[in-house]
């Protein structure tokens, strides 16, 4: 194979990632801006508007060459849904459970509880009758288990999950250990320095429980 027909090859391949990139980093960028990340949007945006610059140069200097232009354009296509898996796998931010049910809550929020999950607990009032309605603030990362203790204790019970902007403290289980891979470790440790400032969240239920009762708590052991 020819060198110039080795070029005219991997130039359509490049403008194709280029493009994987640029959407990506766009719809992070939007996610991160509606979730106020002041500082770690505008990193994106700069990275993205980069890569955008070598991607639309190089399809204006082959304007007669029809396969940069479907590479462009399939990159545009095929990658839309990567910027959100992305997102999804990142997990970042709050969301608030509200979970409506006419049968007595307790066993639920015992399992929230026993799970360091915090919860507020209310009676309402619904269509049919009154109703119990238990709310609980959780990171998302943490939402599967929040939802796995609902469809096992009250499966045909009517829940609903909301994005949520900001939070103060809260009641937070310790998160689980979990490897990730290069960019979503980066992106989530510059994510956590770009959220507010404010005091730890992640406060297991026992240790306000010593709090409000006046006593001191003192971490747990940890066995050698």
């Amino acid at each position: 194979m020819a060198l110039s027909d080795l070029a005219g090859l991997l130039l359509p391949v490049g403008i194709f990632l280029a493009e994987m990139i640029v959407v990506t980093l766009g719809t992070l960028r939007i996610i991160f801006i509606a979730r106020d990340r002041r500082y770690l949007a505008p990193l994106l945006g700069f990275f993205e508007v980069t890569t955008w610059l070598f991607a639309i140069a190089q399809v204006m200097q082959n304007l007669t060459s029809i396969g940069c232009f479907l590479a462009f354009a399939l990159g545009f296509a095929a990658v839309n849904f990567l910027g959100m898996l992305i997102e999804k796998k990142l997990a970042i931010g709050n969301v608030i459970v509200r979970i409506i049910t006419h049968q007595d809550a307790g066993d639920l929020v015992d399992e929230l509880r026993a799970a360091n999950f915090g919860y507020t607990c209310m009676d309402g009032q619904g269509a049919t009758g009154p109703v119990r309605i238990v709310m609980t603030v959780v990171k998302r990362r943490q939402l599967d288990d929040v939802l796995r203790i609902i469809e096992t204790r009250q499966p045909r019970v009517f829940y609903s999950v909301d994005e949520l902007r900001e939070a103060s403290d809260g009641i937070f289980p310790m998160p689980k250990p979990r490897r990730a891979g290069v960019v979503p470790a980066a992106l989530t440790w510059l994510a956590q320095r770009d959220g507010q400032p404010g005091h730890d969240l992640m406060m297991p239920a026992v240790q306000e429980e010593a709090e409000d009762a006046g006593q001191g708590y003192q971490q747990p052991r940890q066995c050698a």
